[in-house]
């Protein structure tokens, strides 16, 4: 006999949306409309319902790409209306495409009050009002006409990424603005029929169950009344009730269902209209808790909450009120979903300090775990840094997207790369936009690691990148599913009772020791080299601030800007958010954040110039303030001083000869030959007497390649990229500019497709360094340009910079994770070396890198680093990249990783030239280069106390005496947040300030009663 599931599938389906999803509604009208056009950027409420609204006729166009049109709703609910089991609702539709909540037009709803109801959004448009026959409506609808950037592709260019090119013709057609009445049984038995039409095609055809509900969807049908959908609702739910009623299975898996919207704080819309969202979906959120009282949401990015106080303060007090209740709970602790492989290490501890600083103050609350659900990647560092802002768990699902490996497990703990371990959870439903399906369900329970030893896991679930969150539909899911046979079990609470329950089930979980590196979006490492710079730019201006700030404020009585200080970081902290930094925004988001650095660099500088002229004073001596943690050029670090002899043994004086075509520059530390190219065709260390260029090869190249990835334009490098790519040689012309005894530099130009590049190579006097300066008008598209370096080193892994220490990875291709890891990220250097050798690649403002090992013919190895220096990706910003950039670099030969540190910190944060009558003291000294200084501040508290972040450098156990340049009363170990934590660094207080730390400790230590030294 045939199989006649086929036919009742079709049955079911075509019953479904011909008979009862219509029958949703019993009734429906149209409402009155009139509207206004804001001729520029949003406005308030209470400007908007001043202006003159024109009648407008629904079906008609509105607004222009990023326009706002403001809808003013009235009419009257009618007399006849039959109420029993239903409920009024206006229904809106602004013209939505299929697909993609969030990314188009959206909707928040007003009272004439000036009340938010709720908003509207592409699979939420419904309004209800507890109104009944004969009420009025009025209401107002802000209605944003955000384009649909990426459309039906995320690979096409397109013009509306810029508010200068999406031009002014309307993209929506509004559809409808009606009144309506819901029936309530038809709408819930919607509800059960989708849960169990769900969950009968996730089991196996051996089940009963499956039939079982395959039979009784179809005595359903049978029960209703195709003609009366509505009388015959309460019967249909009468017979699905025993399958709904049934029990799950004892061993079913469990998923802690938590309500999330994963907004993101900008990137196919710009920053402005991301506060928007957030007032869109948060008015969403409590909206359903107004109807639901098991429902909770979980907002992660302290950001959000300061949007709403600063720009809806009427929604803020009502979450307050939730918050304050446990149902609109805070997690994550950080200022914003941050990357977490470019931020510097001060600025991933600042996240928390602003974040859960946030959160102390407003709420009274602190998160106890770090959500990061869509991050690229999760540096090695991290696990510390949370445990140091008094965190204890960690939440992502983005290594769901590995291309090649999949992660070994769902729930475990992560190893730093100091040993701190942090309790972390990958939710197997592998998306933090669940809409509570049973086919995610299933595939939690399916794809779930550590079967037999623990059985719960967690699913964010909400409509989330562009908002719009948790929906009524979702929740009824989730109440369905709470208990059912054939179906994971779903619990609605909170983040950290998951996680509490998880710790509880799982007594010894696996260890996942290093970075979590994603194989997947290498090329946001790249992307959008400008943000990059402003990023790394502001970071050390922070530094300087800070510490110079700190200084003047002891020494001379200055005012320490803290007002200042706190709105300069919290605006880096917002652009580190992971689709702005990693460069995957629309052209608008990185005009505005271009824009933010600069005017963050005025202002910092305003300060700096400020607090050093207190230093030093009036007068005119040519004086270098070094912010640095290591001595340059003779300028001690964090103090200043003239300019005198350098930091190595060996000062000899630079000198230039020529050797037929090629150009030799000389130090007595390192002798380099451009030859007839332009390129370097030797590298010598003199002192350990080695050639560092192999025969035959050839330094400080530029190459470009093919760069079309597959899919995610801006996101990705794909390997193939390594299978087109040339150098670029043509010489255009090569000059010596600059020729001391202190310093040669020579100028190498060259021109190569649409683009021009300048590179100045130099050597100075007492470094073994080889300086580069490359200068690129670059006018490619879907290109990569990078920076060769082949080093005849025999290296087995690269060491490369990370917050608060450094990471190393092996060169090698042994395994598909080693394969995988094709583009890597650095901070401020890469190291690379045998034993008792190396090299220092150091940058300042690039963070992609490759680094690979080949054998020579007759022997040896090359060890190749190569920085990716630019990218040309077309989507979302078809102008990536395009224009002038100026880069830095240096290659330290004879360099352990502590002199690749030096290199770092001496590029991106050298000594500054000022003038003045006195040098500046040191404010601290520490005896050993290993243990590096990272901040030095006043505290958050606005005591006077200082505080001061060290870490160990090197990756070994170090001891290090700490001098104070100023008096202190008492010293105390705390956390990133400035409590007082139990004392394991300091060893000895009562005599010289003495530490001993484990390898890439991070220590703060704050100084209390502090004051000038006499």
């Amino acid at each position: 006999m045939p199989d006649p599931t086929q036919f009742v599938d079709l049955r079911i389906r075509r019953f479904v949306s011909e008979r009862l999803t219509p029958a949703i509604y019993r009734e429906r009208e149209p409402l009155t409309v009139t509207s206004w056009d804001v001729p520029g950027e949003p406005v308030s409420f209470a400007e908007a319902i001043t202006q003159q609204f024109a009648p407008f006729r629904v079906g008609s166009e509105w607004s222009r790409p990023w326009g706002t049109t403001w809808f003013h709703i009235t009419g009257t609910v009618p007399s006849d209306w039959e109420m029993t089991d239903a409920r009024v609702e206006v229904l809106v539709d602004l013209g939505f495409v299929s697909g993609h909540p969030g990314f188009q037009a959206e909707g928040l709803v007003w009272t004439p009050e000036g009340h938010i109801l709720k908003a509207i959004e592409p699979r939420n448009t419904a309004v209800p009002l507890k109104i009944g026959p004969g009420d009025s409506i009025d209401l107002y609808i802000e209605a944003a006409s955000n384009p649909d950037v990426q459309g039906e592709s995320v690979y096409a260019p397109t013009p509306m990424g810029d508010l200068a090119t999406s031009g002014d013709a309307p993209i929506y057609r509004t559809r409808v603005l009606d009144i309506g009445l819901r029936d309530v049984p038809v709408w819930e038995l919607a509800q059960d029929v989708w849960t169990l039409d769900g969950l009968w095609r996730e089991l196996g055809e051996e089940q009963p169950r499956r039939a079982e509900i395959l039979r009784g969807l179809e005595r359903l049908i049978d029960t209703l009344d195709p003609d009366d959908i509505s009388g015959t609702a309460t019967a249909g739910r009468e017979v699905l009730a025993p399958l709904l009623a049934s029990p799950a299975y004892a061993s079913a898996h469990h998923l802690v269902a938590v309500g999330h919207a994963h907004i993101d704080s900008a990137w196919l819309w710009p920053v402005r209209e991301t506060i928007r969202k957030c007032a869109r979906t948060f008015s969403n959120v409590l909206s359903l808790m107004d109807e639901n009282d098991d429902f909770l949401f979980a907002c992660s990015s302290a950001q959000q909450f300061a949007w709403m106080k600063e720009h809806y303060p009427d929604l803020f007090e009502r979450i307050k009120v939730r918050v304050l209740e446990g149902r609109f709970v805070p997690v994550g602790g950080m200022w914003v979903e941050s990357d977490t492989n470019l931020p510097g290490g001060e600025a991933m501890a600042r996240q928390f300090v602003a974040g859960k600083g946030f959160f102390i103050r407003e709420f009274g609350i602190e998160p106890p775990e770090v959500w990061l659900p869509d991050s690229f990647g999760y540096s090695a560092a991290l696990p510390q840094i949370v445990k140091a802002a008094g965190s204890k768990y960690f939440l992502t699902q983005k290594p769901s997207w590995n291309e090649t490996n999949v992660m070994p497990h769902h729930t475990f703990n992560w190893e730093g790369i100091d040993g701190s371990q942090v309790f972390t959870h990958f939710p197997p439903v592998a998306t933090y936009n669940s809409v509570l399906s049973q086919e995610e369900l299933h595939k939690a329970q399916r794809d779930y690691k550590e079967k037999g030893e623990a059985n719960s896991s967690l699913v964010p679930f909400g409509y989330g990148n562009g908002g719009g969150g948790p929906t009524r539909e979702m929740v009824a899911a989730a109440e369905r599913t709470r208990n059912l046979e054939g179906s994971p079990t779903v619990e609605m609470t909170s983040p950290q009772a998951f996680f509490e329950q998880a710790e509880a089930e799982l007594a010894q979980p696996p260890v996942w020791s290093g970075e979590i590196y994603l194989e997947f979006h290498r090329g946001t490492y790249t992307s959008q080299a400008r943000t990059k710079r402003g990023n790394r730019r502001s970071e050390h201006l922070l530094r300087e601030a800070e510490l110079w700030a700190t200084a003047a404020a002891i020494r001379t009585g200055a005012a320490y800007p803290y007002a200042e200080l706190e709105s300069a970081w919290q605006t880096v902290l917002l652009q580190q958010f992971h689709d702005i930094l990693p460069g995957s925004s629309i052209a608008w988001v990185h005009q505005v954040a271009e824009e933010h650095y600069e005017r963050v660099a005025g202002e910092l500088e305003t300060l700096i110039a400020s607090a050093l002229g207190s230093l030093t004073g009036a007068g005119e001596t040519a004086l270098l303030a070094n912010a640095g943690p290591y001595a340059v050029d003779g300028v001690p670090a964090l103090g200043g001083g003239a300019s005198g002899a350098s930091s190595t043994a060996d000062t000899s004086p630079v000198t230039l000869t020529r050797s037929g075509d090629d150009l030799v520059l000389d130090n007595s530390l390192v002798r380099v030959t451009i030859d007839a190219d332009g390129l370097v065709s030797s590298l010598f260390d003199v002192a350990a007497d080695r050639e560092l260029v192999p025969a035959g090869e050839r330094a400080a190249e530029l190459w470009v390649y093919r760069d079309t990835p597959a899919q995610w334009d801006a996101w990705d490098i794909d390997v193939h990229y390594q299978r087109h790519g040339r150098p670029i040689r043509s010489v255009d012309s090569i000059e010596v500019v600059s020729e001391s005894a202190d310093r040669v530099v020579v100028k190498v130009s060259r021109s190569d497709g649409a683009s021009t590049f300048v590179q100045e190579l130099s050597l100075s006097a007492g470094r073994p360094t080889l300086d580069l300066t490359t200068d690129v008008d670059w006018h490619e598209r879907q290109k990569l340009l990078k920076l060769a370096f082949p080093l005849d080193v025999h290296a087995e892994r690269s060491s490369s910079e990370i917050q608060f220490g450094h990471v190393n990875r092996p060169i090698h291709r042994n395994t598909s994770w080693d394969v995988a890891r094709f583009e890597t990220s650095a901070h401020r250097w890469v190291h690379v070396g045998e034993t008792g050798y190396g090299v220092a690649v150091a940058n300042d403002s690039t963070y992609g890198h490759d680094v690979t090992r080949t054998t020579r013919d007759g022997g040896g190895t090359t060890t190749l680093v190569r920085e990716s220096l630019l990218r040309a990706p077309t989507f979302p910003d078809p102008h990536a990249d395009q224009g002038r950039h100026v880069l830095r670099t240096s290659v330290r030969v004879g360099a352990d990783v502590l002199d690749a540190a030096a290199e770092g910190y001496r590029l991106n944060v050298g000594p500054r030239p000022v003038t003045g009558s006195a040098p500046i003291e040191p404010l601290l000294t520490v005896d050993n280069p290993a243990v590096v200084v990272e901040a030095v501040k006043l505290a958050e508290d606005r005591s006077g106390d200082v505080v001061v972040r060290f870490y160990e450098a090197r990756g070994a156990k170090a001891r290090a005496v700490v001098t104070p340049g100023f008096a202190f009363e008492s010293v105390a170990e705390t956390d990133l947040l400035e409590r007082d934590v139990d004392q394991t660094a300091i060893v000895d207080a009562e005599g010289a300030l003495a530490l001993s730390v484990r390898p890439f400790q991070l220590v703060t230590l704050r100084f209390r009663g502090v004051s000038a030294l006499r």
